[in-house]
């Protein structure tokens, strides 16, 4: 009886010291993932001024160092003087000109640095201490080597314009957004399992579909990416109507027919909004069908607030588009589809409920 009683005490005192260190991983990974959206904020901002190629060279830790002086600062500023952009663009750009574009891509590279640091880092004493959980370990390795890869390719991307183009290929900058947000994604994924949650799990139906809607907001994200690369949002800036027409002439004037949808920047823009109805019409239906098979529950609240948050994100959408994207509310529209990406995950995460905690596969 007494060892029984030792054991299930060991048991509660072990599963408090585990639910204090989901705590703080869970306040850490929020911490990344405030990090995160922040570059992609000013991933938004520097591509939008135009500031992308004034760091014509990767130097992932030399890098750090912004010029000092005079002098490093013409060095840098004879390196953008060799690239099409200025030569095309921006002849004639003064050095001061020059320093406003630079501290734009400097802050979004810096931003990118200290955020590998901000994982690794913290993710070396959890792991050390004995405070992280075996499955997170490959989770968080992963998560890593995600970040190293999206540096290589933020430079294949910025590479693209420093040949031949005055701007980044559309592709790469696609690419480039789309895995910042599986990043983003995977370490909400991760921090909403380390969660404490008051609602069952839902039933498989619900689970999959909440997967679905972030399958979707993930290819609207692209598709935005795509008309970014294209500026296909400077043109057509007419609502409901595009070009005079519900469905505009000369969506495939490019052959072969398929680089419409990445090439022609009517075609995306149309793409775009289209999807955009889709992802609304996806949030509703996903909103009813949780609310018939989980009544008055958590899940049905979370499905319902995505519908709401899905509303405001195609209105600031119109408004960018009918303004002509002024770097405002393009950077709204850019950081509003963040915060639907992470509900969304969040949503997802929230349906299946939480890790089982290793204590608990232990005693069962």
């Amino acid at each position: 009886m007494a060892a029984n009683t030792l054991s299930q005490g060991t048991i509660v005192s072990v599963q408090d010291r585990e639910a204090r260190n989901r705590q703080y991983i869970r306040i850490w990974l929020y911490l990344v993932l405030i990090v995160l959206a922040t570059i992609v904020l000013v991933g938004g901002a520097t591509r939008m001024t135009g500031s992308g190629l004034s760091i014509t060279e990767w130097k992932p830790i030399h890098g750090i160092i912004p010029p000092f002086g005079h002098d490093q600062w013409m060095e840098e500023f004879d390196k953008y003087r060799q690239i099409p952009q200025y030569q095309r663009l921006n002849k004639g750009m003064s050095l001061a000109e020059f320093q406003q574009i630079f501290w734009w891509e400097w802050a979004h590279r810096f931003l990118a640095r200290g955020v590998g640091f901000l994982v690794a880092v913290p993710l070396a004493f959890f792991w050390l201490t004995g405070r992280l959980e075996r499955r997170l370990k490959p989770r968080m390795i992963f998560i890593l080597a995600l970040g190293a890869l999206q540096g290589a390719v933020g430079w294949w991307m910025v590479a693209s314009g420093l040949v031949d183009r005055v701007d980044v290929s559309q592709y790469r900058l696609a690419t480039h957004l789309t895995l910042a947000c599986i990043i983003f994604a995977a370490v909400m994924y991760v921090a909403r399992g380390l969660a404490v949650y008051s609602e069952a799990p839902a039933n498989r139906q619900i689970q999959r579909l909440a997967g679905w809607f972030v399958f979707c907001v993930f290819i609207q994200i692209y598709l935005g990416a795509l008309v970014a690369g294209l500026d296909a949002g400077l043109s057509y800036n007419t609502w409901p109507l595009m070009d005079g027409a519900v469905i505009p002439g000369d969506l495939f004037p490019i052959q072969p027919i398929w680089h419409n949808l990445f090439e022609s920047p009517k075609t995306v823009q149309f793409v775009h909004r289209c999807f955009a109805y889709f992802v609304l019409i996806v949030a509703i239906w996903q909103a009813v069908s949780t609310a018939r098979q989980a009544p008055a529950t958590t899940h049905a609240r979370r499905a319902v607030l995505l519908v709401v948050l899905v509303t405001l994100q195609a209105a600031i959408g119109i408004t960018t588009l009918l303004m002509q994207v002024p770097i405002g509310l393009g950077l709204l529209h850019q950081f509003f589809a963040i915060v639907i990406l992470g509900f969304s995950v969040a949503h997802w995460r929230g349906t299946k409920g939480a890790y089982p905690r290793e204590t608990e596969v232990v005693a069962g």
